[in-house]
């Protein structure tokens, strides 16, 4: 149990620059007071089948942290929720290890089935802020969710996801083991192919504008000469 601390200290150290000593983190991190709540006593007592109790400590880690875990959810090493606030995981979510999830995200299920409702993340996924992965999908190891995307259908390892639904703009070649993290999932290069689309057609249109208004005026000029005539 203290190696697992020490490792989940360790991993925020790596992901996040506020935190200046195990102490701040022992006491300030209310993701990681809601995990630790999930993975010791919720989601035990839910493998045991105390349902009820563990739903009710789910309720009261979610009252203290902001953090609705549901105690059904596989949750791996070194899983770091930052800043925490608003995060929902459902019933047959499954987190897979070193995954950093933001404030506003959720991991949600789309039908009434009583089996696989919602994603399944790989390890070192990054899913930033407010972002909806929604469905019993898997998001492949490495990926990265931009901030706000909703995320309906499954993700390849390595690639950044951005949009409503979200749409593939980067795909890492190095795996998610050769990766640096990013922080909110923001990458250096985050070429959107629908913005360059539009950003050609723009282009295009500005052309043809600029077209129509020289045959315009030459038909002005043309006019102007024949009644002269």
């Amino acid at each position: 149990m203290f190696s697992r601390l020490k490792e989940d200290i360790q991993s925020i150290y790596a992901r996040d620059p506020a935190a200046r000593n195990a102490w701040d983190v022992l006491t300030c991190y209310p993701g990681m007071h809601a995990i630790w709540l999930h993975r010791h006593l919720a989601h035990p007592l839910w493998g045991m089948g105390f349902k009820w109790l563990s739903r009710f400590i789910s309720l009261v880690g979610r009252a203290a942290t902001g953090v609705e875990i549901h105690p059904g959810a596989k949750l791996g090493r070194r899983v770091f929720f930052d800043h925490a606030i608003g995060i929902v995981v459902g019933e047959t979510a499954d987190i897979g290890d070193d995954c950093t999830l933001y404030q506003g995200v959720t991991l949600g299920g789309v039908s009434w089935d009583k089996g696989k409702r919602h994603p399944t993340l790989g390890a070192g996924v990054t899913v930033g802020a407010g972002a909806k992965i929604l469905g019993p999908f898997t998001v492949g190891a490495g990926a990265k969710i931009g901030s706000n995307s909703v995320v309906v259908k499954a993700v390849p390892p390595g690639a950044t996801v951005v949009g409503i639904p979200a749409r593939i703009v980067e795909g890492i070649e190095q795996g998610a083991a050769g990766q640096a993290f990013s922080a909110y999932a923001i990458t250096t290069n985050e070429n959107d192919p629908l913005n360059a689309v539009l950003k050609t057609l723009a282009g295009r249109s500005d052309s043809s504008d600029a077209a129509i208004a020289a045959l315009l005026k030459r038909i002005e000029e043309l006019e102007g000469k024949s009644t002269k005539l």
